[in-house]
């Protein structure tokens, strides 16, 4: 087998790079080689007003099984939220990632958790990436008390905390000033991080944008402004949408780089660039090239404005998971049907964690009054008259 020969010495040359027999389930860690393997971009990259950053990216055999089963692992999630959607297991919108995948797994890759990440509704596998699990995704989209934000976001407002991830926002760009926002408060912490605030297309005309991306360029604030670009804001394509749909020129004065948003190396060398650039020299913004198989949510077929063959055809030639899947094949890092195995077993994990969040309860009533005010405040409830008080809230 292809992954029987990577725990060999580390001092071996890099052509007889094999994976690890434990990749081959996801029982047992996958493989810990870091000998470097050099890939290029699948296209150069397009700047504006800097340089652009080098096609060769570094890797090695542990972060291409990595981001194959991330990329993996998010493409089943989204397809079972598809699922428990049709089942009515998921109310209200639910926005799905998939084929965006590599602007989540690349922009990881380039950052620390220690970086602040800010997005709009289609929120689910960067706050996978951000380090939350199934159980928390499927509990919060079925509005159970173990989902990421308590059973009372859902899909469009997954949070985590711990790890910077401020959300999962419903109004459209909203997002873009409280990132600009974070990335004025690290600015002022000097901590040497930045903010990627993620926003779509879709919000790309809006004025808010360009009002916070003003500020930030005046005060050389360490964001990061991220256009997910899938081409269709909702139903309407780009090009009936914007005169200029080159996103990333958009700044004027700030740079910008275009970036293949369907090669997770891409974004990656992409992210680590924007990063370095952002601590320096102030803002930047990234078009990321991207396509959602999905319609823009679950009460949109997708197939109204698009045709089928368009669609097949993406998967066909730039689907981000053939694209690390080709990669691994090509290097003998695995087999083919090793990584069948990683995903058969993704799978399970996946059924697993819809199991578990489906015995967890819905949140209380009493619970309606809690996380609207500041604890220890003592807000009061008052009647209509403004005379009786009807309680205190928590």
């Amino acid at each position: 087998m292809a992954l029987s020969h990577l725990a060999s010495s580390s001092s071996r040359s890099a052509n007889l790079l094999k994976p690890l027999a434990s990749a081959i389930s996801l029982r047992r860690p996958i493989s810990t080689d870091t000998t470097p393997i050099t890939v290029e971009t699948s296209v150069p990259f397009t700047s504006h007003q800097c340089e652009a950053p080098s096609r060769s990216v570094e890797t090695n055999p542990k972060e291409l099984l990595t981001f194959f089963r991330d990329m993996a692992m998010m493409r089943r999630m989204e397809i079972a939220a598809d699922s428990l959607y049709k089942a009515k297991l998921i109310r209200g919108f639910c926005h799905l990632y998939d084929g965006q995948e590599a602007v989540a797994v690349g922009m990881e890759a380039a950052i620390t958790k220690k970086d602040c990440i800010i997005t709009a509704y289609r929120d689910h596998c960067t706050f996978v990436g951000r380090g939350g699990t199934l159980l928390e995704v499927f509990s919060e989209l079925m509005g159970r008390q173990a989902g990421c934000s308590r059973g009372k976001g859902g899909s469009m407002h997954f949070y985590k905390k711990d790890s910077n991830f401020y959300g999962g926002h419903g109004i459209v760009g909203a997002q873009v000033p409280l990132g600009c926002g974070l990335a004025f408060a690290q600015k002022y912490s000097k901590d040497e991080n930045v903010t990627f605030a993620l926003y779509g297309d879709g919000a790309a005309n809006q004025g808010q944008l360009f009002e916070a991306l003003n500020i930030s360029a005046l005060w050389d604030l360490p964001a990061i402004l991220v256009c997910e670009n899938n081409h269709y804001g909702m139903g309407t394509a780009e090009w009936r949408a914007a005169k200029s749909p080159a996103y990333y020129k958009r700044g004027d004065y700030v740079p910008g780089l275009k970036v293949d948003g369907m090669d997770a190396f891409a974004v990656k060398q992409a992210c680590k660039f924007a990063k370095e650039h952002a601590l320096k020299n102030g803002p930047i913004i990234l078009e990321m090239d991207t396509y959602r198989y999905h319609g823009h949510s679950m009460s949109d077929p997708g197939s109204t404005y698009r045709t089928r063959d368009e669609i097949s055809g993406v998967r066909q030639e730039r689907d981000p998971i053939e694209r690390i899947r080709k990669l691994i094949l090509s290097h003998d890092l695995a087999t083919e049907k090793e990584l069948k195995d990683i995903e058969k077993e993704l799978r399970k994990e996946v059924d697993d964690a819809i199991a578990q969040a489906k015995e967890s309860p819905m949140p209380e009533p009493s619970d309606l009054f809690t996380n609207v005010y500041v604890k220890g405040y003592g807000a009061e409830s008052f009647g209509a008259d403004r005379k009786e008080v009807r309680g205190t809230l928590p």
